[in-house]
Formats: C-alpha cells, structure tokens, sequence
C-alpha cells in the first residue's frame, strides 16, 4: 500500500515541481506512534526555503484531496531533505562525488559495513568511497543507505 501511495503522491507532484526547477528527493508515508506521515523531500539549485516548502504544500494538498488516494488521516510534510540528504538514486550518487558522504553496507566491505569519506567515484556498478588515503570500492548492490554527511 505504501508504494502505491508514494508512487501516486509523485504522479500527483512531478508536473509542478518539474514545471518550477524543483527535484523529487523522497517521499516517505510512514506512521510514527499513532499517526501517518506523508513526507515529500524537495530541492533545488541552491536550496529551498519555507515559501518554496509552503507552495509545494497548498498545490500537493490542493492534488489529494481531488484524487483523495489515501484512506487514513494523515499529516503532510514537504521540506527540504537538510544538509545530510539521502542518496537514493544513481543520479544522486553521480551528483555526490567529491562530497563527503556516510554508507553502511548489507554485508561487509574491506571488513566495514560503515564508511564515512570522500564519495571518490561512481559508475552505477561501483561506489568508491575514499577514507583518508585508502580507497574502498563497494558494490552499488551492496549499499544499504547512503547520504551525504557534515565533515567535523
């Protein structure tokens, strides 16, 4: 059900975002305690600000509550995916070299199933993560998250 929702959610959202320079991040239609969440992560060249967030949200409500795909109550978030944007598609990973990055791995890697360095490389079959001097090259099949990280 939640794919169906999500993959609804995007149909709903793709034309606007596309049509005013917005890229799809995520969404997420999770419930946390007694409440369902409807979460669309959004970003542009240059950030997005709460006007942009607000925008997105009157249109996208506007949308559901047309289509009314979603049975239960729900709260709807849109907002920017922050500083440690997740990397979900290969497009993002392309976009993410040379940035500091977090992965953790299904199995282990090099003996890690964390890595936290420099995305050195990607070819949509390997992601090389460079930490400190030494390259490991992980499988793109092999990653279970990765996002971009905040270098201390």
């Amino acid at each position: 059900m939640s794919t169906h929702i999500k993959s609804t959610v995007e149909e709903l959202v793709r034309p606007f975002l596309d049509e005013n320079g917005f890229e799809l991040v995520d969404i997420e239609y999770v419930k946390e305690g007694g409440n369902w969440f409807l979460r669309v992560y959004v970003d542009k060249e240059g950030g997005i600000d709460i006007d942009d967030c607000g925008r997105i949200s009157e249109y996208l409500s506007a949308r559901l509550d047309e289509k009314d795909p979603i049975e239960a109550a729900y709260f709807l978030e849109v907002s920017s995916p922050g500083a440690e944007r997740p990397l979900k598609k290969a497009q993002d990973f392309h976009k993410a070299v040379g940035d500091y990055v977090f992965l953790t791995t299904y199995e282990p890697v090099d003996g890690l199933k964390e890595f936290e360095g420099t995305l050195a490389s990607f070819d949509e079959e390997t992601v090389v993560v460079e930490i400190g001097k030494k390259k490991h090259s992980i499988p793109y099949t092999k990653v279970a998250s990765a996002r971009l990280a905040i270098q201390f």
